[in-house]
Formats: structure tokens, sequence, C-alpha cells
């Protein structure tokens, strides 16, 4: 810390040190070494630098480096995290996504500025732009075939219950119309190449589909997915109506467990191991020719280990089929084995510890029911 007499210092340092303090009042990131001299929170240097941005709300300065006097740091000690927090987050609904230091960098600039910002939670009743219900407008969304992304008009409506998107802004016919309750949304923006790019994926025939969109506008995509999680929300509040908050809350979208490329083999497990992309959806693991793809080649049902279920390092010895990438991993099931190579032991030991968290969690009634229905496994 430079500067500063040595009261300050002092002054400066307890406040800092106040447990309330002790993780970033925006993303949570433990051990936040920078502040907000305007607003009277600690953050991160993530966060800070978004906060940055908005030079009009929020004056940032370094705990470590910079020069604190005497009233920022009384400002500091009259505010802190938590007086700021249940100001600027008082009315957030119970379906907004609340990021955290480990989600991308549009969904975390835009809550900042919802909050300090727009002021987006500071009233009650608040009519927000993704609450009402509804939703219209222009989504550039990725061709299955060719690849390109081009406008199309999307519609979300909660008396529906469903999202549609539509080929051409006059056609009455939409091009899809898919049931909220078998949608999810995960930010992507390295996968599709945009720092707003949206997966929007959806069942179909009991088969996961993809579709890739993005929107020029941080604001406008982050208010999609999140009029999305609002739907959802009333919808399963209808349809699970002795269910708590909290617990259809868990039911909305939700990041995959683990995504990358592993080599795979057939069920013979004699052929060549051939490269694909893989996506861990809790209990889906699906693979893919391209990341890109509209729909996976293959599913398999990781059920729990009480089924029989379990994951091992390594391949079975005598495993015939040529590999390239000599990490391998296991996937044993009730039906037969699944074998796979990583190209790095720190991929192979991501991968160990996502199929576990999986296998250790009990069945639910429903994931029994989506057990039945899936007969689709890996192909050769």
């Amino acid at each position: 810390m430079a500067g500063g007499n040595e009261r300050s210092m002092k002054a400066l340092k307890e406040v800092w040190k106040r447990a309330e303090n002790s993780l970033c009042a925006d993303c949570g990131k433990p051990d936040p070494d920078w502040a907000s001299s305007t607003l009277g929170v600690f953050i991160c240097l993530s966060c800070s630098g978004i906060h940055r941005n908005i030079p009009s709300i929020s004056k940032v300065k370094s705990l470590k480096m910079d020069y604190w006097d005497d009233a920022q740091v009384q400002f500091l000690a009259k505010h802190g995290n938590a007086v700021t927090k249940a100001i600027y987050e008082a009315h957030i609904p119970i379906y907004y996504y609340q990021p955290t230091y480990n989600d991308c960098q549009v969904l975390r600039e835009q809550w900042i500025r919802a909050k300090y910002e727009r002021k987006e939670f500071t009233e009650p009743g608040k009519q927000l732009p993704y609450s009402d219900g509804v939703k219209e407008g222009i989504l550039w969304k990725r061709g299955r075939d060719n690849g390109q992304f081009l406008p199309r008009k999307f519609l979300l409506s909660e008396r529906e219950g469903c999202l549609k998107y539509f080929t051409k802004q006059d056609a009455k016919e939409p091009k899809i119309n898919v049931k909220i309750d078998v949608i999810n949304a995960t930010f992507q923006p390295e996968k599709i190449g945009n720092p707003n790019g949206l997966q929007i994926t959806y069942l179909k025939d009991n088969k996961t589909r993809n579709i890739f969109v993005y929107h020029e506008s941080g604001k406008e995509v982050v208010d999609w997915f999140n009029a999305i999680r609002s739907v959802q929300f009333h919808y399963l509040k209808v349809a699970f109506p002795i269910a708590s908050d909290n617990e259809i809350k868990n039911r909305l979208t939700r990041n995959f467990l683990k995504e990358g490329y592993m080599e795979k083999t057939g069920p013979k497990q004699r052929e060549a191991f051939k490269k694909r992309w893989f996506t861990l959806d809790h209990r889906r693991l699906m693979y893919f020719k391209d990341p890109l793809d509209a729909f996976a080649k293959g599913e398999v049902f990781v059920g729990s280990g009480e089924n029989g279920y379990s994951v091992q390092k390594g391949l079975p010895s005598g495993t015939q089929g040529n590999f390239s990438w000599h990490y391998g991993i296991t996937i044993v099931t009730p039906d037969r084995e699944y074998l796979f190579t990583c190209e790095t032991e720190s991929d192979q030991l991501e991968w160990i510890r996502a199929f576990t968290s999986v296998i250790n969690q009990a069945m639910t009634p429903q994931e029994y029911a989506s057990k039945c229905l899936d007969a689709v496994s890996f192909p050769s």
C-alpha cells in the first residue's frame, strides 16, 4: 500500500478484514483487493475492470497500491459489501441469474450494470425487460447446414409456454416451436466465437438439439437469457405447485458440467479411436463431430453408483483399438463399458472429476424415467 498516513492504513485494513468483505461483492471471488470509493464495495481485479468502464457510477482503487484518504476510508467503513448489497440487491427476482467469477464477461458485466447503473433491483415490483412473460426480437442464429449467422425473429411466450423462431420477419408459422420446460440456455462465447454467444438446447424426440445465437448488445442477450429463466420459473410454479421457489430455481437453466475433446471407440472396442467433441450435461454425455453441430452423433445416460455406474482411470488391459492420446477413461454402465482417451493428464482428471460428481448423486424419479426413454447409445 503506497502513501497515506499510518492511521488511515490501519483503519483501511480493519474494514478490509471484515467477514462481509472477504468475497467480491459482484462475483463472489475470495480475497478481493480492489474497492469502489463511490459505491463502498470490495471487489476483485476482474470486476474492477468492469467498474472502470462505468466511471460515472464507480471509481475504483487498489487496496494495496493506491492512496486512500480519511474520508474515503470512512466511506468504506460506513458501507462495505453488506450495506451496499442491501441497497442494490434488495429485490432481485428469484429466477435472475447471479453470475460468479467462473462465468463469462457478458454475464458479469450486465449483472454489475443492472445493479449499479440501471438500478434494476432497488425497488419492489419494478417492471423489468425480462419479467413480463413475453419477449420478441431479433437474434443472429447460426445456420444448421451452412454455418452462417443470419437474423431471425424469436418469440418467447409464457402464456403459450414456448419459444419460437421464424425464418422471415413476416412468417406466420414458426420454424420451431419448443416447449419451455425442455429448454436449456448457456453462454458459450468461445465456442460460438462471439462474446455474446448463447447456446440454446432443447429435447426433441428425447435427443438434444442445439441452436447457437448472439446479439450485438450484451444487455439484450442477457435479457433474453433471464427472460427464458423467468418464463420457465412461472411455468414450473404451475406444474409443481408444492415445490419451493428454491427447488424450482435449481431446475432452471444450467451450465454444462464439462466440455472438450476426447477420443472414443465403438462398442466392439476394436475400432480406431476417433477425436470428437464431448458435452456432459448432467446425466447426458453427448458427442459431436464438431462443437457447433446441431445434433449429437450419440448420447449415453450416466446414472448413479448405486445403479451400477462407475468411472475408472485408464483403459481395460488388452484394448485393441488404435488411439493417439494415452490418458484413458472407462465409464462402466450396467450394459457395457465406454472407452475414451484424453490428450493430457489434466484433461483426464477433470473429466473423471466431472463424471464422479454425477455418479455420486442419487437419481431422481424424473431421471429414472429419462433413462427408460433414452434408447440412444454411442454408435461406432
